[in-house]
C-alpha cells in the first residue's frame, strides 16, 4: 500500500462566510471524513486554521528567521490535510475526486 498527502485547498475568505453557508459544507466533509475512517483509507489530518495565522520560519544566509505570516500569498491555501493508505495514485486520485470541499493536490509521501 502507498501513501498520500492530500492537500485540502480552500478559496480565499471561506472561513468568513456565515455559518449558514458553510454548515452543509462541512457536514458533508463530517461524513466523508468518518467514511473515509471506517474503511480505513484515512490515516488522519485535520483542518489548519486560517492562513492570517501562520508563522514561517525560513533559513536567510545561514540562519533561521522567523516572520509572521504564511510564506506565499495566493487565491487558494491549504485549508487541511488528510493522510490516506490505497493501493496506488489512481485509487489516491480517486478518493481526492470525492472531496466534498473544492480542489485537492495528491501528493505521494517518500518511503525511505
Amino acid at each position: 500500500m502507498a501513501q498520500y498527502v492530500l492537500l485540502l485547498l480552500e478559496q480565499q475568505g471561506w472561513k468568513d462566510q456565515p455559518k449558514e453557508v458553510k454548515a452543509p459544507a462541512y457536514a458533508a466533509i463530517g461524513k466523508w471524513w468518518e467514511d473515509l475512517s471506517q474503511k480505513g483509507i484515512l490515516k488522519g489530518g485535520g483542518e489548519l486554521q486560517p492562513m492570517r495565522t501562520a508563522t514561517t520560519v525560513r533559513r536567510v544566509n545561514g540562519t533561521m528567521k522567523v516572520t509572521e505570516g504564511p510564506f506565499i500569498e495566493s487565491k487558494e491555501h491549504i485549508g487541511g490535510f488528510g493522510m490516506i493508505e490505497v493501493p496506488d495514485l489512481d485509487a489516491a486520485i480517486r478518493v481526492a475526486k470525492s472531496w466534498p470541499g473544492g480542489n485537492v493536490e495528491v501528493r505521494p509521501i517518500v518511503v525511505h
